[in-house]
């Protein structure tokens, strides 16, 4: 049981988790092809490395959430809230000084409501896809056990 069979508001809720991290992926991708390894010096070295290993954690979590992997829901909270928190430090004083700069569909407006949707989804996605992975395990063990009116093994 991949996708089909999952409630409807599982498989929406992981599409969204699918664009929004490839999307991430895709402009994290394009900050390092135009800025090359400095896109990010604006930041803190430690924030630089964190926006530059988004790179490769945000396919990472699309990946695991395709796959349905129990894992992926929580890994996609912990990627957000490091990602929105490096934002929020980089930016704070620009939206004190002007908060209605901010206000835009690109940037800190759309990683901050994106990552508020991710921390209220995991647990519940998590739960889904946990579900859903122990009924397969449990199936697994049930085509390994012989047949209850087979003879006994020797």
């Amino acid at each position: 049981m991949r996708w089909g069979n999952r409630p409807v508001w599982v498989r929406r809720t992981a599409v969204v988790y699918v664009v929004g991290f490839l999307e991430g992926a895709g402009a994290h991708g394009y900050f390092l092809v135009t800025g090359g390894l400095h896109a990010y010096s604006y930041a803190p070295v430690l924030l630089q490395l964190l926006f530059h290993a988004l790179l490769l954690l945000d396919p990472l979590v699309a990946l695991l959430i395709i796959r349905a992997r129990p894992g992926g829901p929580l890994l996609a909270a912990g990627v957000m809230l490091a990602d929105a928190v490096g934002n929020w430090s980089v930016a704070w004083s620009g939206v004190m000084t002007h908060p209605a700069a901010f206000l835009r569909p690109v940037g800190l407006l759309p990683i901050t409501l994106f990552g508020i949707f991710v921390l209220l989804t995991a647990i519940p996605l998590h739960r889904a896809l946990s579900s859903a992975e122990q009924f397969r395990h449990r199936e697994s063990q049930n085509h390994l056990a012989p047949h209850p009116d087979a003879p006994p093994r020797l």
